[in-house]
Formats: structure tokens, C-alpha cells, sequence
């Protein structure tokens, strides 16, 4: 099946290690949607470039309405 927007996160991982693993945390309301074991991973080349991600995903968003921030559980790994 071909992907239809080149931008989606369904390219090969390669030589990434260093990684982000985003969960929800527990009573999160949208785990009704995803499911309490929804998680998902982000890869990096570098510890600083996972690090200034981390940095953006914790933060506040601009489309967020004022008071709200990011809820995700976010844990930094590295792959051996």
C-alpha cells in the first residue's frame, strides 16, 4: 500500500537511536479513544536532537487554549 503523505512517521527507524517513548498517564480521558496501553516512539540521530524534541513535546503548544499543557508520559531511550 503506497502512503499517501510522505510526511507521516512510516519511514525505516536506520541508524536512530536515541528515542522518545510517549505514553498516556493513568485516568488520562483520552485513553477512552486510544486505550490505556496506547503508546508510540520517536527516533532521533542524536541525544540533542531527541532532547530539543523533548523539549518542543513537553512545552506548550500554540494551538493549546491558555492553561493547557501536553499530558503524555514521556520517557527518553536509547537503542544498543
Amino acid at each position: 500500500m503506497r502512503i499517501c503523505h510522505e510526511h507521516n512517521m512510516n519511514r525505516p527507524v536506520g541508524e536512530k537511536r536515541f528515542g522518545i517513548r510517549l505514553r498516556l498517564p493513568p485516568g488520562d480521558t483520552l485513553a477512552r479513544l486510544l486505550g490505556q496501553d496506547w503508546e508510540t516512539l520517536h527516533w532521533y540521530a542524536t541525544e540533542s536532537e531527541r532532547d530539543a524534541a523533548l523539549d518542543r513535546i513537553r512545552g506548550k503548544h500554540s494551538y493549546s487554549r491558555p492553561g493547557d499543557f501536553p499530558t503524555y508520559v514521556c520517557t527518553r531511550v536509547t537503542r544498543d
